[in-house]
């Protein structure tokens, strides 16, 4: 039996921090540990100095996914993650997610001691990753992604930024196939419960897009699953504020902020130290102001986590909590058919949970 999330993690109470370890020598952010013969101690040392400063989870990735990145073997990428994933899982309890597309790559993670599988592609790459992931019954994270070579553009100083990615509406067009994803790892026997979405935060976004997925990130927390959110250090925060990779704390900080503001149940960052000190931060200032608030947002997420139907239609229903009242709650699925006179995307409905 694999990790369980519902049993790891108490969503709604907290927002949760995963800890970035790229083990490549082409990060975007810099941070790449593949140099000099010691990396590999260097790069388990990293991530115990992240358990130190407050992580929760340790994301390992051996490929980069930075704009116009030339994909590597699959033999490389597993050369570089396995050793890594051995040394964390043998000094530390806290899970460690895999970040690949590729079945191979996690199926040697998960067989390493990784307990989940976070795919930039969500399962759309590699149709064999959703099956492996069932078959383990291990937690996955499905990410939105519209990534195009030809959409990309670099300038030297800031890095890679999208400029023609084009959405009919953004909020709706990510929140349809975030949803597709969803629905796609559960027909291939992936638990709804062990399922976390990811709006995809510079992939094939422009930096106004990417703006906007933040400022409005609690529209996604109305399909029913926990969600992620990764602005870290991000080239839409370096060309918002004109700075380079590694000058980019204190935009990051802002992006966490606003999205755990907005709901946000796991934040991916390199600078795990402030940001778990803003996550802690922000996260009080969300409940403090009503304290039934956190127990109501518990009961909330519960209840939509546990079933959501597939069949669209009218909202309704309540969520009781420890007082004399009840919450309505209501949950978005995309409907298909119906689309908007101006050619748009397609509608949502509410649907029964």
């Amino acid at each position: 039996m694999g990790l369980s999330l519902r049993e790891r993690f108490d969503w709604g109470a907290r927002t949760y921090v995963m800890g970035i370890l790229n083990v490549t020598p082409d990060s975007f952010s810099g941070d790449g540990l593949i140099q000099g013969a010691d990396w590999v101690a260097r790069a388990v040392e990293q991530g115990m100095a992240q358990v130190a400063e407050g992580a929760h989870i340790l994301d390992v990735g051996g490929e980069s996914t930075r704009p116009g990145a030339s994909p590597i073997p699959t033999d490389e990428e597993i050369r570089r993650v396995v050793p890594v994933i051995e040394g964390l899982v043998a000094r530390t309890d806290l899970p460690v997610s895999i970040d690949t597309s590729k079945a191979e790559v996690a199926r040697a993670a998960l067989d390493a001691g990784a307990a989940i599988v976070n795919d930039v592609w969500g399962f759309r790459l590699d149709p064999e990753l959703a099956a492996l992931a069932a078959e383990r019954r291990c937690p996955v994270i499905l990410m939105h992604n519209r990534s195009r070579p030809q959409d990309a553009r670099f300038e030297e100083r800031l890095g890679g930024r999208y400029v023609g990615a084009r959405y009919d509406d953004l909020l709706e067009d990510v929140s349809r196939e975030m949803m597709e994803l969803a629905d796609a790892a559960m027909a291939a026997g992936v638990a709804r419960e062990q399922i976390i979405l990811d709006p995809g935060i510079g992939f094939g976004k422009t930096v106004e897009q990417n703006l906007m997925l933040i400022r409005r990130f609690d529209r996604f927390k109305q399909l029913g699953f926990p969600t992620l959110c990764g602005p870290s250090r991000k080239s839409f925060i370096g060309y918002t504020l004109d700075l380079p990779p590694e000058e980019r704390v204190e935009g990051t900080a802002a992006a966490v902020a606003i999205a755990i503001a907005r709901g946000a149940d796991i934040i991916r960052v390199h600078d795990v130290k402030p940001m778990a000190r803003v996550a802690r931060s922000s996260t009080q200032s969300r409940f403090r102001t009503n304290p039934r608030r956190l127990r109501a947002s518990r009961v909330l997420r519960g209840s939509l986590m546990r079933r959501c139907s597939t069949a669209p239609g009218s909202w309704t229903g309540s969520a009781a909590i420890p007082s004399s009242r009840s919450i309505p709650f209501r949950c978005w699925r995309p409907r298909t058919g119906a689309s908007r006179s101006t050619g748009g995307a397609s509608q949502g409905t509410r649907s029964r949970c």
